[in-house]
């Protein structure tokens, strides 16, 4: 079958169903890593305080709660990392027999559609998961980089290296987190794809609640409000 064929599968309320999840699986990180000044990000006041954090470090003796918080980090990107790969195993095996997965689909939706069809919706959470796993990878990678710059910080808080190699630990720290927090953000948009499944219309559904529920939990959750008192200083 030609591709032109083939893409006339889709009709536009698919496409634009499409291009709705990718719009707000992108405009939902740049809008969270670019708040508006007077009403920042979750994220963004998680930075302050990573930041605070290795200022907190220098003085702090002994270190050994710090490495143990730099170790935790590194497990926890690790197991979203291998969660990844599972589901992109899972993802390329239901590739190997779509065409079970369809005969499930039409029974849930009474839709008779090509096996095509199914594939490029696989595909696409298959995409997403795969954003995921490279998002993972680099923050535990990042993360490590992290902990040897910490090691590095001077054990005197009054050596002239000890705040500028905490500080730059801790920019190491944010930009991890930045690249953690934009894989749970592809896991969460991954399982609205999953909804494509059912139809154009309840992909819409599943993007616009998972949309909601993100940006509120940045941006009006009760977590954001306790991280707001006694913020520390951004320099």
């Amino acid at each position: 079958m030609p591709w032109q064929d083939r893409l006339a599968l889709f009709t536009l309320l698919d496409v634009g169903a499409v291009a709705l999840l990718l719009i707000c699986w992108l405009g939902s990180t740049w809008v969270i890593e670019h708040p508006p000044r007077w009403r920042p990000s979750t994220s963004k006041l998680m930075a302050q305080y990573r930041r605070e954090w290795m200022r907190v470090f220098v003085t702090r003796d002994p270190r050994i709660f710090d490495s143990q918080l730099a170790g935790q980090l590194r497990q926890g990107t690790a197991f979203f990392a291998s969660a990844s790969m599972i589901a992109i195993g899972g993802g390329f095996a239901l590739l190997g027999n779509a065409d079970r997965l369809r005969g499930l689909a039409q029974d849930l939706t009474q839709i008779n559609e090509p096996l095509f069809v199914w594939e490029i919706k696989l595909v696409l959470m298959l995409l997403l998961a795969a954003n995921a796993f490279l998002k993972f990878v680099w923050s535990h990678r990042l993360f490590g980089y992290a902990a040897i710059l910490m090691g590095a910080v001077p054990q005197d808080p009054n050596d002239p290296q000890a705040l500028p190699r905490a500080m730059k630990a801790g920019e190491i720290n944010v930009q991890a987190g930045r690249s953690y927090n934009r894989g749970l953000r592809a896991v969460y948009f991954g399982i609205a794809a999953s909804a494509w499944l059912a139809g154009a219309w309840a992909l819409i559904l599943a993007t616009l609640f998972t949309m909601g529920v993100v940006m509120r939990r940045e941006f009006a959750s009760q977590s954001r409000a306790v991280l707001l008192d006694d913020l520390p200083t951004q320099t």
